[in-house]
């Protein structure tokens, strides 16, 4: 069933107050999700190369626990390195032959690791346990059964909106900003967990920014709050000029304290906190479009690692975003429209139970100048549905 509605009330950029966070690429949780999607993208290519299909897996239960290091101005040691447990189920075996699941889970994850973490060894700095199993046989059986379109493996409810807000997109693009090659070339000593939160108050900005300096660069405790003063300016001027806000004042490392020596900065031995300080787990980080904004409707499943044809707890939380933008894209009027998708297991993913979207319209418009073409949106997504999981299976769209 598809309906659309009209949403009543304000926009968000019209609320007084909005709060939006971002969890960078170093950070705990932004890892594990990372690292059990990548998993799931090597695992469906390597079935489709050996069996020329998508099987069953689920690799969507991770644990990254942290480690322990002594920092000390100008270095340190790893004295435990961090482990990351890797769950939940996989096909390990199809009709005799064995599948490297363990061995794809392991590299994969090291793989990752050296393309973002510039200072982990993963061979020296991580642990990796595999925890997968075979799945139950009725959900298995969802990949053999026929029909061009899988059957939903789960009843699930997700929701996606269109456009990002002004502070929506400045957290976002800070993160990104400060996690560049390009950034990263100029100030090296800067690690990669950064968290940004954002508060709007009226056309007021404020962002409360956590990001550590790499030990090996800082000399002393002088020398660390020397470097923070000159990255605190370049992220200033980084938000200069932005129309849409009266003022923007960011709060670095807002814990630090002079004279207390190294209890009183923020270091890091190897760029994220997992290394000491703090655990990550599958779906306590971004929702699938990259922030996790208070004021927006949140889907409560955690998309990263699950299957990409089957588990509608990806399939819809990715395509609701991807439907909400075609939706406010194609069709004038839209101030800002909210999509919502719900399965019903068993039940092909072509044929959600619910299709539903909920647009705030420009003063003027009226539902019916825009309910037909948004059907025909919702109608073209889902008849091409199986190209879209295609595009999952390969890793084309971001989770996080």
């Amino acid at each position: 069933m598809i309906l659309v509605e009209t949403l009543k009330g304000k926009s968000v950029t019209e609320h007084r107050v909005e709060i939006v966070e971002r969890k960078g690429i170093g950070h705990p949780d932004y890892m594990c999700d990372s690292i059990m999607e990548a998993i799931s993208v090597a695992l469906s290519q390597e079935y489709i190369r050996e069996f020329g299909t998508v099987l069953h897996h689920n690799i969507d239960k991770g644990l990254l626990t942290a480690g322990r290091v002594e920092k000390n101005f100008g270095g340190g040691q790893v004295l435990e390195p961090m482990e990351l447990i890797i769950g939940d189920r996989a096909t390990l075996h199809v009709a005799g032959r064995k599948i490297p699941v363990v061995e794809i889970a392991v590299d994969t994850a090291k793989q990752w690791i050296r393309s973002h973490m510039r200072f982990i060894d993963p061979d020296r700095h991580l642990k990796c346990r595999v925890v997968l199993s075979p799945g139950s046989e009725e959900l298995t059986d969802i990949f053999t059964r026929p029909g061009k379109v899988r059957a939903a493996n789960d009843t699930s409810a997700a929701v996606g909106y269109y456009p990002l807000s002004p502070a929506e997109k400045v957290v976002l693009n800070l993160e990104r900003q400060l996690n560049s090659s390009e950034f990263k070339k100029i100030h090296p000593e800067t690690g990669e967990d950064i968290k940004i939160m954002g508060l709007r108050n009226g056309k007021t900005l404020e962002l409360t920014v956590a990001m550590p300096l790499i030990a090996s660069f800082v000399s002393s405790e002088k020398d660390y709050f020397e470097r923070k003063m000159i990255i605190q300016k370049e992220m200033e001027q980084m938000l200069g000029g932005l129309p849409e806000f009266k003022g923007i004042n960011v709060h670095y490392n807002n814990l630090d304290e002079r004279g207390r020596g190294l209890g009183g900065v923020y270091l890091s031995l190897l760029g994220t906190s997992a290394e000491d300080a703090d655990s990550g787990q599958v779906g306590r980080g971004n929702r699938v479009n990259g922030l996790i904004s208070v004021n927006r409707p949140l889907g409560t499943e955690a998309a990263a690692g699950k299957n990409p044809v089957s588990h509608v707890g990806k399939i819809y939380n990715i395509l609701a975003h991807k439907i909400a933008r075609e939706i406010y894209e194609n069709i004038e009027g839209i101030k800002e429209v909210y999509v919502l998708l719900l399965s019903r297991i068993g039940t092909p993913v072509d044929s959600p139970q619910m299709a539903t979207a909920q647009v705030l319209l420009e003063r003027g418009r009226g539902i019916d100048e825009v309910a037909k073409r948004t059907e025909e949106i919702f109608e073209k997504e889902f008849s091409e549905i199986n190209g879209f999981c295609e595009e999952l299976s390969a890793g084309k769209y971001s989770v996080c």
